[in-house]
């Protein structure tokens, strides 16, 4: 079952990205007007996860990091070997010392963030820097949910029986970890391989479409890092059969916001998307997002 969210974000490619998830208590990245967009709603911010140090992704994070500082909070979270998250830290340390108690947490690739007893975060790290895969410099999150479930061969037993076999085996013998993906950030990225594996049992998918197949020569000549482009997305996620609902953005700066909606229309027409799909357009903070109407539907 699907968590009820409110998200409120701006995305635009070059300028600023963020997300925030109001009942999860989290941001994904911090770009400039985090804080003036959710303004005393970012006091709900427990837990910050930065995808890459790209400047549309941080620049609102020392504004935001001043304003909320409190004891143990909020928590920083970022790829682990990016340094510049280490002189993010010595300056805001020294420039607002009363923020210091805050914890800045580097993460490597699987690693995992229990937010709530049952609410993980789990880190993945993603091609959009080019590095050797042994470094982590960029990011994408998966949020989840977790329960124990009784395994299929005690299911006939009666309670009594239950409770011998849990004296005498432990219950974690007797149940298994039932996990549910509610949502999933891509962060810049571009399509990769294992894409359908990776995003296979996700409900709500964010996922950054920067550029149009026609321009796809962009992503080698005018970019070092590596984009999605909103073709390939819509046809990866028209393959995903447990995908309740697709929100899109980063868009650039160079469509028109009526060419990026007939684009998406068109592509998810031609693809049989069959889901409601969102979008954030350039220059737009859109708040509760999934209550505008979808789109597409």
């Amino acid at each position: 079952m699907s968590l009820p969210l409110t998200i409120t974000g701006f995305s635009t490619a070059l300028f600023s990205t963020w997300y925030f998830i109001e009942e999860l208590g989290i941001v994904f990245d911090a770009g400039d007007g985090l804080s003036a967009g959710l303004l005393q709603k970012s006091r709900k911010v427990k837990h910050a996860f930065i995808s890459h140090a790209d400047r549309d992704h941080i620049t609102g994070l020392l504004q935001f990091h001043q304003l909320n500082a409190q004891e143990g909070f909020p928590k920083i979270y970022y790829p682990i070997h990016s340094g510049s998250f280490q002189a993010l830290r010595s300056f805001s340390e020294k420039f607002d010392p009363q923020a210091g108690t805050t914890e800045w947490i580097g993460l490597n690739h699987a690693d995992e963030i229990q937010l709530k007893p049952n609410l993980m975060v789990q880190a993945f790290r993603n091609a959009h820097i080019p590095v050797a895969e042994t470094f982590i410099k960029s990011l994408g999150f998966k949020v989840y949910t977790t329960r124990t479930k009784l395994k299929s061969d005690y299911t006939h037993l009666n309670q009594n029986e239950l409770l011998h076999l849990i004296k005498e085996r432990g219950r974690d013998a007797l149940h298994e970890l039932i996990k549910t993906n509610v949502i999933a950030y891509s962060g810049d990225t571009p399509q990769e391989p294992d894409d359908l594996e990776k995003w296979s049992d996700v409900k709500l998918l964010i996922h950054e479409a920067t550029f149009f197949k026609r321009d796809a020569a962009l992503i080698q000549h005018a970019h070092i890092n590596k984009h999605s482009l909103l073709e390939d997305v819509i046809e990866m996620a028209s393959q995903l059969k447990n995908l309740e609902q697709l929100v899109l953005g980063h868009f650039s700066k160079r469509y028109e916001h009526e060419e990026i909606d007939l684009q998406i229309k068109t592509c998810c027409k031609h693809f049989g998307i069959k889901i409601p799909v969102y979008r954030l357009l350039p220059g737009q903070v859109h708040r509760k997002l999934l209550s505008e109407d979808p789109i597409y539907n």
